[in-house]
């Protein structure tokens, strides 16, 4: 079997650059945490809702500069907020500023039910069509962002999402043939996109019988178009209780034993001094 990957995942709100700097540093120290990751949100969706919160891509881009061997993303980015040709130019970006360490992740974008996140897209002038749909323009996004990453000659997209006239990509990402595609969510139509476009799928926590149940709809869609479901990667998301690691390890052993090989660690503000030593201490190593 694969080892499971443990990676930590700070959000960038009500939070002090220096203080999500300090932890990614320290963490690309410990050998125990494989990747890190911030996530794409314009205003808080905790805390205080009018507190500070940073661009992910562009405090990501700085993240990557200033380490050496964590493999880096955005759990997920909303396509939502950015034209897909526009994003595919910024994750290359990323990709060659880290020396083809990135992992892209890419989800639908925010659904309706978490008002605070849905707010965002108003405040920044942003449309906000309904789920259905976007989810359709995830799909197309993800060939679009790919073929512009792989592509050797200029081409157009007559898409319903996506229109592209003399669409090309230069540079291209320095990882061949493209940065690992890391798409997140939970509905069964996100779960189509990621049997036909994703390396790796992210489950956002919550009841681990859920995601086990979700992993099993994954492999079906994965068998309706021929794809081995052994391809796609488990990834979790599962928040962090410094006053009860056991609880944490407890979160761990249940997400691996019903088959997610990538977990990510959800690192509350305030960060504790030594937390990436902490996390591989207390929940990495024992969870081995």
């Amino acid at each position: 079997m694969t080892p499971t990957s443990f990676g930590i995942m700070t959000a960038p709100m009500n939070v002090e650059h220096a203080d999500v700097l300090r932890v990614w540093e320290e963490a690309d120290g410990v050998p125990e945490i494989e990747h890190a990751w911030l996530f794409d949100h314009l205003m808080p969706i905790g805390g205080d809702p009018d507190g500070p919160v940073f661009e992910g891509w562009t405090l990501l881009s700085a993240l990557a500069a200033r380490t050496r061997r964590l493999r880096v993303g955005l759990l997920v980015t909303s396509n939502r907020i950015r034209p897909p040709a526009l994003l595919a130019k910024i994750a290359t970006t990323v990709d060659v500023v880290s020396g083809g360490r990135l992992d892209f992740g890419i989800g639908a974008g925010s659904r309706p039910g978490h008002p605070l996140a849905r707010r965002e897209y108003a405040s920044h002038g942003l449309p906000y069509a309904d789920f259905g749909d976007s989810v359709a323009a995830l799909a197309e996004a993800c060939t679009v962002i790919r073929r512009l990453w792989t592509e050797d000659a200029p081409f157009d997209v007559d898409g319903t999402h996506v229109q592209l006239t003399g669409a090309f990509g230069n540079p291209k990402p320095l990882q061949r043939p493209h940065p690992p595609i890391v798409i997140g969510g939970r509905a069964s139509a996100t779960l189509r996109v990621v049997a036909e476009h994703a390396d790796v799928w992210n489950i956002p926590g919550g009841d681990i019988e859920d995601a086990r149940g979700r992993s099993a709809l994954l492999d079906r869609y994965c068998a309706d178009i021929g794809r081995d479901p052994a391809a796609i990667t488990r990834s979790i998301f599962l928040p962090v209780a410094y006053d009860d690691p056991g609880a944490t390890r407890k979160a761990i052993a249940e997400a691996t034993g019903a088959g997610f090989g990538h977990v990510v660690l959800g690192l509350a503000t305030p960060y504790p001094p030594g937390v990436a030593r902490w996390v591989a201490d207390e929940l990495i190593t024992p969870s081995r």
